[in-house]
């Protein structure tokens, strides 16, 4: 192990644990469970601190400070209109980010309901400058860039038939629009 050894921070009071956990929150978007996460290090072991974590996430929920269901909806704007992701993947990094399917199934049904799934890998090729691939590897390349990005496989092959790449027909046989 390199350096020294982080000596483990005292457990910290119900008052003190809050004041942490907004301190947290007031730095950047964060889930219950990524919350819960951070909180778990600060806390004494046993049902004691248990309960006293318990409580925090109460109080945050209450006062509105910490919300899945809206988390859920901003990243999923964040990551639709900025990043301009496939739902897939989206779905991906909030199941990651420990937000409850149902949450999850909700928001993304909303957020992606008007969107050209289409029009969106398009959007996001060209914001990664691809240009139109020349050749079998390059049309590949391109197949994963979209695959990491969530989109599904009808729309990948559709967006490679009108480049008139030529691996598309073969790989692209029996393939559905999904």
């Amino acid at each position: 192990m390199f350096g020294r050894a982080r000596k483990p921070a005292a457990p910290l009071d119900e008052e003190s644990l809050y004041n942490y956990a907004v301190k947290l929150l007031g730095q950047q978007m964060r889930t219950v469970a990524g919350v819960k996460r951070l909180l778990q290090r600060r806390i004494e072991p046993g049902e004691a601190g248990a309960a006293t974590l318990e409580a925090v996430i109460a109080r945050l929920k209450e006062r509105k400070y910490l919300d899945d269901a809206g988390y859920a909806q901003d990243y999923t704007k964040l990551r639709q209109e900025n990043a301009h992701l496939g739902k897939r993947r989206v779905e991906q990094d909030l199941m990651r980010k420990g937000v409850q399917a149902g949450v999850i199934g909700e928001t993304l049904d909303a957020a992606y309901a008007d969107v050209n799934e289409e029009e969106l890998a398009r959007q996001h090729l060209e914001r990664k400058r691809v240009k139109k691939p020349t050749n079998e590897k390059e049309a590949a390349r391109v197949m994963r860039l979209l695959v990491r990005a969530g989109f599904s496989s009808g729309v990948i092959f559709r967006i490679l038939k009108t480049w008139d790449v030529e691996v598309v027909e073969e790989l692209g046989e029996g393939e559905t629009g999904g």
